[in-house]
């Protein structure tokens, strides 16, 4: 899980739970079934991860806490907030209730939301920042800011300490200049990413976090880091613009032209790094994918919370999944196919079987169909 975690960069964050977090639909993606319980160990016991903002909210990497450091030294210089929040900030009353937060923390320990926002005088704040009450405002300032970070995790809900407790002994503590930090995050990026151009690199990982870029690109470049590759796909012209791969990861195209490539059928998580770009996916993939959460129920073409079902190298469909743990079972409201989906056995067997690692990643004791599934995967309840 580790490893996994070190090859995306970052797993994102999201509190909706229809089917599971997506940070762990994630990793069960590249891994399958797993205990959860290890995720959150690796997390929360080991700090192997930690809680900070990477493309977006995200468990990052704690040796590479001098990337994200840079961030935490320099917020919120680089928001759009800046004012705002300096204002804000500069009152006295801010700056007692501060002092009182991190007072508390240093010598209760871990503490809830909660506690803090039991204060009688606690208001909602003017600001113009957000708007969140004063506490939540200051909690989320001295997360961005590395003063405190998420020590546990009860029922969902962050409990919060102060940093130097919830960092290991062996965290690196060297500084990066910002520049420095961003040529770091952009190799991590590319590794990630496999070909990629600056545009994607830029929305990736440390989003928008990559000041010169273009600069380190070409330094990077010529240092042999990274090297230039030209795309084109098997039917159609070559792809225009700046294309790198990372040299380390050469030698994966000779295993994959040797034929070490073993396609396997799984589901991935929307909030997932290999889609989270939506053009990029669309450009790699030819797949349309866009959420509908906040689409109303009559006007969904695919369901609440779909996730896609990516074969091979290929996105071939899509399933609309909600888990039911009240009666421990999984509910299948719908299986699409893409128009150019395989119709042989072998594929629905293989659609069937990621369905069933799905629930059995779950915990689900039954799996309940819906009719809307494909002609060509009819066999999926069968197989099931």
């Amino acid at each position: 899980m580790a490893q996994v975690a070190r090859d995306l960069g970052c797993l994102q964050l999201d509190p909706i739970n229809a089917v599971s977090h997506s940070h762990s639909l994630v990793m069960f993606s590249r891994i399958g079934p797993y205990p959860r319980a290890e995720l959150d160990s690796l997390i929360y016991d080991q700090r192997v991860l930690f809680e900070y903002w990477a493309h977006e909210a995200s468990f990052v990497l704690t040796e590479d806490y001098p990337i994200h450091a840079v961030r935490m030294r320099h917020y919120p210089t680089h928001t759009q907030w800046r004012g705002q929040v300096e204002a804000w900030l500069a009152d006295a009353e801010i700056q007692r209730l501060r002092a009182e937060i991190l007072e508390r923390l240093r010598t209760e320990g871990p503490l809830p939301s909660r506690v803090f926002e039991q204060r009688s005088d606690n208001h909602v704040g003017s600001s113009g920042w957000t708007s969140g009450t004063d506490v939540n405002k200051l909690l989320d300032y001295l997360w961005q800011r590395g003063e405190i970070m998420v020590a546990k995790r009860v029922n969902n809900q962050r409990w919060w300490d102060v940093a130097e407790r919830c960092l290991p002994e062996w965290t690196p503590r060297h500084e990066l200049a910002p520049v420095e930090a961003g040529a770091v995050a952009a190799q991590k990026a590319i590794q990630a990413l496999g070909v990629t151009r600056a545009r994607q690199i830029s929305l990736h990982y440390t989003r928008r976090r990559y000041p010169e870029l273009e600069t380190t690109l070409k330094r990077l470049q010529q240092e042999g880091v990274i090297q230039p590759v030209h795309i084109k796909p098997e039917n159609g012209e070559g792809w225009g613009g700046e294309w790198f791969i990372h040299t380390s990861d050469l030698p994966l195209l000779d295993r994959l032209e040797a034929g070490e490539f073993h396609p396997r059928t799984t589901l991935l998580s929307p909030f997932d790094n290999l889609i989270c770009d939506r053009q990029r996916t669309e450009q790699l993939f030819d797949f349309n994918y866009r959420m509908e959460i906040y689409v109303p129920q009559a006007k969904r073409t695919y369901g609440y919370y779909v996730l896609p079902i990516l074969h091979g190298d290929r996105f071939i469909g899509r399933v609309d999944p909600l888990m039911d743990r009240r009666q421990n079972r999984l509910v299948i409201n719908a299986v699409h196919a893409e128009p150019d989906a395989p119709d042989d056995a072998e594929t629905s067997a293989a659609v069937a079987d990621a369905i069933q690692s799905l629930a059995t990643f779950l915990g689900a004791q039954t799996i309940d169909f819906s009719d809307r599934v494909p002609a060509q995967w009819s066999a999926l309840r069968q197989a099931l």
